[in-house]
């Protein structure tokens, strides 16, 4: 009997050479399966052509990844109607089978952890809307990297973001009402999403974390990349622990179900 939950990670669906593949970057992996102590199951973007409900009974948990490209603007209704940035990068597969999984996962009580593309998701998935470029915007700071930095540089903390006071976040900082993340994206949040709590916020107003405010189990989602050396970091330690516990319980929780349904199967007798 494996000891170990098994948490799927969303993949981009893109081309290697002439090939459609699904790739999923290593930073994320390693930290479910060092950081949350769990066994990584890449999650391909087939969207309809894998049922949502099978993909559940398989996982106890979900890491909803970042990526190079951004939720189609389609699917929120634009920025103020506007179709999608010339340079923005879509990856229709992969919206197709996180949008409607995202919802699906929380309603099921399937841990959710979205990170960067995955919290714009979660935003999208529960009716909110995206800010196509957050450097556009006036009153917002330029959350982009320099691409012409080293990761290391890319990686570091930048900003510092106020965590909401009695939030989750809060509590897997040890109470702190402070912390500082790094900054690598060029969307956000721009319309909260329904059912959705904000967990922390930048100095500029732009909300950096959310949760699910009637989930039955671990919902967050954040904006920053926790993934990155998350060993060097309390925070991101506390986040992919946290998540792994929830996985963890959801895992001890189906087991005990599924005996439970063996035993009443046993216990009754066949005419």
């Amino acid at each position: 009997m494996r000891n170990k939950p098994i948490v799927g990670i969303t993949a981009d669906r893109t081309m290697l050479g002439a090939h459609p593949s699904h790739v999923v970057g290593e930073k994320y992996i390693a930290a479910i399966v060092e950081g949350s102590h769990a066994l990584a199951l890449l999650l391909p973007a087939f969207g309809e052509r894998q049922c949502i409900d099978d993909v559940l009974v398989a996982v106890d948990g979900l890491l909803f990844t970042g990526s190079y490209s951004n939720v189609e603007p389609r699917r929120y209704g634009g920025t103020h109607g506007a179709a999608s940035a010339p340079s923005a990068l879509h990856d229709p597969a992969r919206d197709a089978t996180t949008l409607p999984l995202i919802r699906a996962a929380v309603a099921a009580g399937v841990p959710v952890l979205a990170i960067c593309r995955g919290l714009q998701e979660m935003n999208v998935a529960f009716g909110g809307s995206l800010h196509q470029s957050v450097h556009e915007v006036s009153g917002l700071n330029d959350h982009r990297e320099n691409k012409d930095d080293t990761l290391d540089v890319q990686y570091a903390a930048s900003h510092t973001i106020a965590l909401t006071r009695g939030g989750m976040l809060q509590r897997l900082a040890g109470g702190a009402l402070e912390a500082r993340v790094n900054s690598l994206h060029g969307q956000g949040i721009a319309r909260l999403g329904t059912g959705l709590t904000v967990e922390a916020i930048a100095a500029d107003g732009l909300i950096e974390a959310i949760g699910v405010s009637t989930a039955p189990a671990f919902a967050l989602g954040v904006q920053w990349h926790p993934e990155w050396k998350y060993a060097d970091d309390a925070l991101s330690t506390g986040i992919f622990a946290a998540f792994g516990d929830a996985c963890r319980e959801r895992a001890c929780r189906q087991r005990m179900s599924a005996r439970s349904s063996s035993a009443d199967s046993i216990a009754t007798p066949h005419e």
